[in-house]
């Protein structure tokens, strides 16, 4: 049997991490190596058993691989964490409240005004396209947008 197994083991797992292994998995590599050289040496005597364990647990770390390239990498349900990105209820509540209140607050513009806000913010429509739909100049749309800014901003303050 081996002499030093600490320090065998340290030495494989070692092999195994250079190798691109976790340490866990290494340690889990170098364990069914110790277990298998175990079985082995029950029918056979082992000259090597140290380079046996290395053979085999190199053996194992390349079968694992294939493994995961071929069928996927197994989880474990303790390491799955599931985030629940929806928005709760009550933000889904205040959202509709702050909805609602912005509606009345359009519905208390002018129609121009709305109009014009409107195709600014939710047309994306620029303050030219707009002053050529309805015959302005640049400057009259920025001061339409701004007043309704202003006006849904004062609205929704007090919400």
């Amino acid at each position: 049997m081996i002499r030093d197994l600490p320090l065998v083991f340290a030495r494989i797992r070692s092999a195994l991490m250079r190798r691109g292994r976790s340490a866990q998995d290494a340690d889990d590599l170098v364990q069914e190596a110790w277990v298998r050289l175990a079985c082995y040496e029950r029918d056979q005597v082992v000259e090597q058993p140290e380079a046996f364990m290395m053979r085999a647990a190199l053996n194992l770390s390349v079968d694992a691989h294939r493994s995961r390239v071929s069928h996927g990498e197994e989880l474990l349900l303790e390491e799955v964490v599931l985030l629940d990105t929806a928005p709760g209820t009550e933000a889904i509540v205040l959202a509709r409240e702050r909805m609602a209140r912005l509606s009345q607050g359009l519905g208390r513009m002018n129609d121009k005004t709305r109009d014009i806000f409107l195709c600014h913010r939710v047309d994306g429509m620029t303050y030219h396209q707009i002053a050529q739909r309805h015959g302005m100049s640049t400057t009259s749309v920025e001061k339409y947008v701004a007043k309704a800014t202003l006006q849904l901003t004062s609205w929704m303050e007090g919400w």
